[in-house]
């Protein structure tokens, strides 16, 4: 599981709260401050001093011990089910644990000398066929030479082929098995904030089975950016707990359907996970299955979002959308004349705020697919039209 930011906030807040009033106050580490034991009323009469205790036989309180108290006793009946009104998932995750599966993985890193050295890993991943296809995180499998994946049910497989994708971190497993456990998968899309959910996975890579944790739906549509400067869109934000070894396991709505995929946890902050959304990370699984790589759309340029201070430096006249900083050339945001500076305020028939509004609208087109644009140079209003292109090689 990927922290986004690191963690220790308890040990890192009290160091700087205890440096920040050190400079405030131009004062060194003060020592303990000593503590006096609350002053008692003195006694009416002086006390004597105690005399040292003698050995005695030990006072008969009357109390009989190891004898039965009532023979004929039975212990009551036990409660046979969940108390009423109060939701269990035990069903669902009785049969969805079953196709959640725990990956350790095995590779070769460079050490501080550059010399190699092997790491290994561990996470978690869902069969979505029968013929052994397993979705996971790009972040779990990638570098590994070795990967192993096992059952619930104790079955063990070597993974014959795996196909990843770091701009969605997403990765698709395959393993050769028989009668394998598939999940269902449900649509992310109609998940609302409040509604429950599930999280199983290899947490901390414990032995025993997998672990199932459970909270609600906090935000839907989060975007984040990872360590590894990836910025993932349309996540589901939730306080289910997920810890390390949770990648690439399911989150799943209460039908027992996959909604999610695990991925990430803000280090900082407690009960805040996500999740990649299921819905829009079909086509990418279908495309890692079917062709081995995605392929994705390209305009080819660089956009932040209109904000006030945008607005006063460069003297913008709409008060939202997406800025464009730079045109590649060859590109075909270069070919219809796109220039740096343009604000995008409609894409694709949809009206634009935000930069990441035309990044979700192109990653669900198709190379090749022509849009509409509308944005606004100076103080008018213009519209072209745009073949998209295949996203080049890196």
């Amino acid at each position: 599981m990927k922290k986004l930011w690191s963690g220790h906030l308890n040990y890192a807040f009290a160091v700087v709260l205890t440096f920040s009033l050190v400079v405030a106050t131009g004062c060194s580490f003060l020592p303990p401050i000593p503590l006096r034991a609350p002053s008692l009323p003195a006694p009416a009469t002086p006390v004597p001093s105690p005399e040292p205790p003698q050995s005695q036989a030990p006072p008969q309180s009357g109390v009989s011990q190891g004898s039965p108290i009532d023979s004929s006793w039975k212990a009551p009946t036990l409660g046979s089910g969940p108390i009423p009104g109060i939701p269990t998932f035990a069903d669902i995750v009785k049969v969805a644990q079953e196709s959640v599966v725990s990956i350790q993985t095995e590779g070769i890193v460079s050490d501080i000398f550059l010399q190699p050295v092997p790491q290994r890993g561990a996470g978690s991943g869902v069969i979505i066929d029968p013929r052994g296809y397993i979705v996971t995180n790009n972040h779990v499998v990638e570098g590994a030479t070795q990967i192993k994946v096992m059952l619930n049910d104790g079955r063990s497989f070597d993974a014959i082929k795996v196909n990843r994708d770091p701009a969605t971190d997403l990765a698709v497993i395959q393993i050769d098995g028989a009668n394998l456990p598939v999940a269902k998968l449900g649509r992310s899309d109609n998940l609302r904030v409040g509604d429950w959910v599930i999280a199983i996975g290899n947490a901390l890579a414990l032995e025993g089975g997998v672990t199932v944790t459970v909270g609600i739906v906090s935000h839907t549509k989060r975007t984040i950016q990872e360590q590894n400067g990836v910025t993932l869109y349309n996540l589901i934000q939730t306080d289910a707990a997920i810890n390390p070894g949770n990648s690439g396991g399911p989150l799943l709505n209460v039908a027992g359907e996959v909604v999610g995929i695990n991925t990430a946890i803000a280090g900082e902050a407690q009960n805040i996970g996500f999740a990649i959304a299921i819905t829009p990370s079909m086509p990418v699984i279908e495309q890692l299955i079917t062709t081995g790589r995605v392929v994705r759309a390209f305009l080819g340029v660089s956009m932040v979002d209109v904000s006030s201070s945008l607005i006063a430096r460069y003297n913008l006249t709409v008060k939202q959308g997406a800025l464009i900083t730079a045109v590649t050339r060859g590109t075909p945001a270069d070919k219809v004349g796109l220039q740096r500076g343009d604000v995008v305020i409609a894409f694709d028939g949809r009206k634009i705020t935000k930069a990441e509004q035309v990044v979700e609208i192109i990653r669900s087109r198709k190379p090749g697919d022509t849009v509409d644009i509308t944005y606004v140079r100076g103080a008018s209003e213009f519209k072209t039209q745009v073949t998209l292109a295949e996203t080049p090689n890196r």
